[in-house]
């Protein structure tokens, strides 16, 4: 029997306007095409509907223009006029920028790219099991007469800053083929302690389907680390140090650089490079699509939450359980006798500046507009409540309405769903790309 999904969306009509790009030295190769929309303030709350995915036929093709430095930060201001809006996107994205280059050990290396081999023995992480490959096994994939024969596997390291985790492990997966000459992209991101060889069945699907399909390993993770204990050791180095940002942001600024090998590459249509992740993979998928508008459709699965309401609203504690030890560490050094909230923000703030505050998803999420947006989720997931993404959801529904777009936007919560992929949600991601990719 068929699981009915619960979408979640609101209508809002208004008007949208593009802002001018701007350019500025600091970031001369961060952040690529960057258009601006603008984001938006609703007062309604979000209410459940059931029904089907909405249809459309609009181009997603991403604009020409170029936006790649740090201008004056300003707060998306829901009550001024387009243009001011649409500059207070632009503002917030490039005061992201400017986190992301605070701790990079060098503004920019050369992009340079090393050859690698198949990895045979790759590195899971943590003490708990593994867990099933069924639903990444159920993605639709095209029947190819010889298809081993005919995918063509690529194993590279990209050089995105200097020091050992500056060097990306990439994995790329096509089929070899002609036609078209320059295809589509589908990069896929894994969740918290995997690693890129464990979303090969994903990787063989969208590639059946004439897709490019492309992993890497994030920080501290698969090639990138050396034992089952590095990404904990890294998040807790963070907390004390404050020089690097293992949670989300560090893996973000290797994808803005994954984003310019990509649109470099002669096979690839640069206007059309997806991106989806699990879990961790979901955050830097919606993180790496706020920040980069070459992303140009964006499918984060059980990734997306607002991570100030969980601390206002004491529902942080099944996210912080997935890397205790940092939190446990935090709690020491605080005198404190078990995490409270307090442990919760000042964590958050240390090794990720900002993600609980300005850059946090009812802020960040409907910069997305008006690419298309597919957010996937239990409806029972602790670590991403769904109580918590009302917000989030309601202002890109606005965002989307506003730039005239508003059948690409869509929040799907699965009813009797924790806090993992599932089946049906792998194939409503399918969709979403076959349909807008």
């Amino acid at each position: 029997m068929l699981r009915r999904a619960m979408a979640l969306a609101l209508t809002l009509a208004a008007a949208a306007m593009w802002a001018p790009p701007r350019t500025s030295h600091a970031c001369s190769s961060a952040a690529g095409r960057v258009p601006h929309v603008t984001g938006g303030h609703s007062k309604r709350r979000l209410v459940g509907v059931v029904g089907p995915a909405c249809h459309s036929s609009g181009s997603t093709s991403a604009s020409k223009s170029t936006t790649r430095g740090p201008i004056a930060c300003r707060r998306p201001d829901a009550t001024g006029a387009p243009m001011a809006a649409a500059a207070a996107a632009g503002d917030l994205r490039s005061e992201y920028l400017e986190v992301l280059l605070s701790r990079r050990r060098e503004r920019q290396v050369p992009m340079t790219v090393e050859q690698g081999s198949p990895v045979k023995e790759p590195l899971y992480q943590g003490n708990g099991p593994l867990g099933l490959r069924e639903a990444m096994e159920s993605c639709p994939r095209k029947e190819v007469e010889n298809f081993q024969e005919k995918l063509v596997e690529e194993n590279f390291y990209l050089m995105t800053e200097s020091g050992e985790q500056g060097r990306l492990p990439v994995l790329l997966l096509k089929l070899n083929d002609t036609a078209p000459e320059r295809k589509p992209v589908v990069v896929i991101l894994h969740s918290s302690y995997k690693c890129k060889e464990w979303l090969r069945p994903l990787l063989e699907a969208y590639a059946s389907r004439g897709y490019i399909a492309v992993a890497i390993d994030s920080r501290y993770h698969g090639e990138r680390a050396s034992s089952k204990t590095t990404y904990i050791e890294a998040l807790n180095s963070a907390w004390r140090n404050g020089d690097t940002m293992p949670f989300i942001f560090d893996t973000v600024w290797d994808l803005i650089k994954l984003g310019d090998y990509l649109s470099a590459r002669e096979d690839v249509d640069p206007s059309r490079i997806g991106i989806t992740g699990e879990s961790l993979g979901g955050m830097h998928a919606w993180f790496a699509a706020f920040v980069d508008t070459r992303y140009s459709v964006v499918v984060p699965i059980i990734g997306v939450q607002g991570f100030q309401w969980a601390i206002d609203n004491d529902k942080w504690q099944a996210r912080v359980d997935s890397i205790k030890p940092l939190f446990e560490e935090a709690r020491i050094d605080s005198g404190k006798s078990e995490i409270d909230a307090e442990v919760v923000k000042k964590v958050w703030d240390k090794i990720a500046p900002g993600m609980a505050s300005q850059f946090d998803a009812p802020y960040s999420v409907p910069l997305i507009a008006p690419r298309p947006l597919l957010l996937l989720n239990g409806a029972d997931d602790p670590r991403c409540p769904v109580l918590g993404l009302q917000e989030p959801a309601s202002k890109a529904t606005e965002a989307y309405a506003e730039a005239g777009s508003a059948d690409k936007f869509k929040f799907i919560a699965e009813p009797g769903v924790g806090h993992r992929m599932t089946a049906s949600m792998v194939k409503e991601a399918s969709d979403w790309f076959d349909r807008f990719l």
